[in-house]
């Protein structure tokens, strides 16, 4: 991998509303310039959670160009080549993804579902504020990789190590 090009980086869950879409939006804000994000789902929700949006929002992320989208987006000839593909939800983790052109790195950095969460508004924020500190701190971990200067297995090992951080669901294996 090369220090002085753009990696594209696909975070993939099953709905694409809520964790892969903070995804997007937080390495495109942290990793301008070294970083293109994007996100989609295997069956996508057709409409972006407005409380990720809020959160977002609030915390100075753009949410510009934010849609919910199919991953099958990112398959087809033409498609941005991938360098890095990471599952933010156990159900995409476990389904047949898409072959990707290029062979890109993949893990798993499983987060609960803060749109699962139900109740008083108060608790679906704290659930999506709290989802979105846990990637937050991922992707700290993740633009902070010497890309440049790291093999193949020792980077397929931190990118696990990274998956397994504070917030990891229980199944924090190799997408």
């Amino acid at each position: 991998m090369s220090a002085d090009r753009v990696y594209s980086v696909l975070f993939l869950c099953t709905g694409n509303s809520a964790r892969s879409i903070l995804g997007e939006a937080l390495l495109n804000h942290v990793g301008a310039g070294q970083f293109q994000a994007y996100s989609a789902g295997s069956a996508p929700k057709g409409q972006v959670h407005p409380m990720a949006l809020e959160v977002l929002s609030r915390a100075g992320i753009s949410t510009n160009g934010l849609r919910s989208k199919s991953w099958e987006e990112f398959a087809v000839p033409g498609a941005p080549k991938m360098d890095f593909v990471f599952t933010v939800c156990d159900n995409a983790a476990g389904e047949a993804c898409p072959i990707w052109p290029g062979q890109p790195m993949t893990a798993h950095w499983g987060i609960e579902d803060p749109a699962a969460v139900t109740g008083p508004e108060f608790q679906q924020r704290a659930a999506f504020e709290e989802a979105m500190g846990f990637m937050r701190n991922r992707i700290a971990a993740f633009v902070n990789l010497p890309l440049a200067s790291i093999d193949r297995m020792a980077l397929s090992s931190r990118l696990r190590g990274i998956g397994a951080m504070d917030g990891a669901t229980n199944r924090a294996e190799t997408a």
